[in-house]
């Protein structure tokens, strides 16, 4: 016949201390996975085109809106002139930020810098930011 398995007070608070530091793990790893992960993209949210209004993208400014369930954005670097480029980061992610005085588009994660045009400028990101075509009708700019 086989001994019965009796839980002792040190095995229960083991298990007990164990279980906890198996949660708090997880509750700690989770952000970082979710950080390095890329983005997700939503269902139904991949529409053809953005409709702007033109009194939005005034020169030199830049104007953020969605388009295709991420995150983008118009420019005017020069009166007339408009450009429309996604606003997430090549490198892992992160949001840029237009800075009219330097009139680049910052990464304020890991200081990548892009040009107007998307172009990397320095930083860690490899690539360009990708680009959208933009027709201007009467006073709305169509993106995509």
């Amino acid at each position: 016949m086989k001994a019965k398995k009796t839980l002792t007070r040190r095995g229960f608070v083991a298990a007990v201390a164990s279980a906890i530091a198996a949660g708090l793990a997880a509750a700690s790893l989770w952000p970082v996975w979710e950080f390095l992960s890329p983005p997700k993209t939503r269902e139904g949210q991949e529409q053809e085109t953005a409709v702007v209004p033109l009194s939005n993208v005034g020169p030199g400014k830049a104007h953020f809106f969605e388009f295709q369930g991420h995150p983008s954005v118009v420019l005017q670097p020069s009166p007339g002139k408009f450009i429309a480029l996604s606003a997430v980061c090549t490198h892992l992610g992160c949001i840029v930020e237009w800075r009219p005085r330097e009139e680049i588009f910052f990464c304020p994660c890991h200081a990548g810098r892009f040009s107007p045009e998307g172009k990397v400028l320095g930083g860690p990101p490899p690539r360009p930011l990708p680009s959208y075509p933009v027709k201007v009708r009467k006073d709305q700019l169509i993106i995509g």
